[in-house]
């Protein structure tokens, strides 16, 4: 189920081209639903770094138990999809 609903949120921020829109707010909502479970923080982080709130995004990058990602939303992208096996 994580890594189904994971990639459903991934494929949202994808589809968006990783900007503000109707895949961000799904992939927001999703990360929203799962609260507490790394992966889904750290497509949290991501989200709020594509919205610009760094602050926010390090927040959600400590409760996801990672540093800040140093590279492009894809490229963060990319890395969480390979830590879930996807």
């Amino acid at each position: 189920m994580v890594v189904s609903e994971a990639g459903a949120a991934l494929d949202a921020l994808r589809a968006d081209g990783f900007a503000m829109g109707e895949g961000f707010e799904r992939a927001h909502a999703i990360a929203k639903a799962h609260e507490g479970e790394a992966p889904f923080d750290w497509i949290h982080a991501l989200c709020h770094r594509i919205e610009g709130d760094a602050g926010n995004a390090n927040y959600w990058y400590r409760r996801a138990g990672r540093p800040p990602f140093d590279g492009g939303f894809e490229a963060e992208a990319d890395a969480i999809a390979a830590e879930l096996g996807r």
